[in-house]
């Protein structure tokens, strides 16, 4: 019997190592493969037990600024302008950059010569004509180096010639202008028949049909040439400083006007609370039975301070996470995220009273989005647009701890009953997906998709 079991154990072995190479390579296989990767994420703790935070999943896309802008040369600018531009621009600090942004845009377009922009606040902070007099372009950006940057890609003039300084803009109506053949066709015209003419661009616009040439000048103008005035650094530096390192900067809207707005209700806010968002509705009445039902489904509702802490504590953020609080004045509920996160803070306790109530709107938001772009990470209950610009600027700057949490999903989950750990799980598997690809964390119109 023993030559036959020498024979027995001869062919086992090769057997044996062939199980064991096959079994190898396949492991290889499910480790390399693209979805292991989710798999591995899946699990929102580490082997230690310790929950892992977000941020320490490795992402597989990352939006950075097209080669196109940052390498391509501008087309040379054309001997002779056809007139002069100025765009009017309207709301909060950020819908007047990016509305200025598209407005350089479309006068690079047209071949016209940009005049510093009319900002109008008053309206949109609820404040006196006198802080909208206050509050002009060159309040809050820096003019020279604006002009510096934009040499070569755009004409701008401080001053109109003598010829047109006593005369009105001819406005012109942009409201269903998007494509560049819309306002070649429709603006060119009159842009020539007055020679300086004014308009505020449409909101949605097709920037991607723009030719390189109006596309790199928007880029330039958003992303390089627009920085804040040295009073307006040098006061966001002090905040920054003043913040415990490292923070996360989070852009939480709760207020009373946003809350009206959305047209969504609320259960257990304060009396106060529910005073100031009926003052808010004003003839916007929030929605009934189920239609509140498909709206808060579809995400349209804000999330409030305790769902915030909710999901930050689901992604694995640490309870003692420095915040810095981003938000408007009359923020609601805060203690829904204070009773959670105890270290936040905010400008108005950072900075010194009486600096504080000497700033207006514009100021204030100028000072958070400082801040945001600055932050270690930055997180938003809400795809606004001081979101879209700080992620933007973020990306550009190559800071990826970028995360916009999804409102349609928090609200999907909860009409599906689930609570607790069960919900915890789920916010982290949807987050994290997102995360990992990277979407959401740029505007499309300057960066590109960056597969790592």
């Amino acid at each position: 019997m023993k030559p036959l079991n020498q024979a027995i154990m001869l062919f086992k072995k090769p057997i044996c190592s062939i199980f064991i190479l096959s079994f190898s390579l396949v492991l290889a296989l499910v480790f390399l493969s693209p979805s292991s990767l989710f798999s591995e994420l899946s699990v929102p703790s580490s082997s230690s037990g310790v929950r892992t935070d977000i941020w320490s999943l490795r992402r597989i896309v990352e939006w950075r600024p097209c080669n196109w802008w940052l390498e391509d040369k501008s087309a040379a600018l054309p001997a002779k302008t056809n007139g002069y531009i100025r765009v009017d621009c309207y709301g909060g600090l950020n819908q007047m950059r990016r509305d200025f942004c598209d407005g350089v845009g479309i006068a690079r377009l047209l071949n016209a010569t940009l005049v510093l922009p009319k900002f109008e606040v008053a309206a949109y902070w609820n404040e006196s004509r006198l802080y909208a007099c206050l509050s002009g372009f060159a309040d809050v950006f820096d003019v020279d180096h604006f002009i510096q940057e934009m040499d070569g890609f755009i004409q701008v003039v401080k001053e109109l010639p003598a010829e047109l300084t006593s005369k009105e803009p001819f406005q012109v109506d942009c409201r269903k202008r998007k494509g560049h053949f819309d306002y070649i066709e429709t603006v060119l015209p009159p842009l020539l028949q007055h020679r300086y003419i004014s308009f505020t661009p449409q909101m949605s616009q097709r920037r991607d049909r723009y030719p390189h040439y109006a596309k790199t000048s928007l880029c330039q103008a958003c992303y390089k040439a627009l920085r804040l005035t040295e009073a307006l650094e040098k006061k966001s530096d002090e905040l920054l400083q003043a913040i415990p390192k490292p923070f996360l900067a989070l852009h939480l809207r709760f207020e009373p006007d946003m809350v009206a707005y959305s047209q969504c209700q609320y259960s257990g806010l304060s009396t106060e609370s529910m005073k100031a968002i009926d003052a808010a509705r004003g003839e916007r009445k929030p929605w009934t039975g189920e239609a509140a039902h498909i709206w808060r489904k579809r995400g349209k509702c804000p999330l409030t301070p305790r769902e915030t802490a909710f999901i930050l504590h689901s992604l694995g953020i640490p309870r003692n996470t420095n915040i810095y609080l981003a938000a408007g004045d009359g923020l609601m509920g805060i203690e829904g995220l204070t009773s959670i996160y105890s270290n936040v803070y905010t400008k108005s306790a950072l900075l010194r009273d009486e600096d504080f109530k000497a700033m207006h709107g514009n100021t204030k938001a100028a000072l958070d989005y400082h801040v945001s772009i600055n932050s270690d990470s930055y997180i938003a209950t809400y795809f606004g647009n001081m979101d879209k610009m700080v992620a933007a600027m973020r990306a550009f700057r190559g800071m990826y701890k970028t995360l916009f949490l999804n409102r349609k999903a928090f609200s999907e989950l909860t009409f599906q009953g689930l609570k607790g750990k069960q919900l915890k799980r789920e916010l982290w598997r949807v987050h994290r997906d997102e995360f990992v690809m990277g979407r959401g964390s740029a505007l499309p119109d300057c960066f590109c998709e960056f597969k790592l």
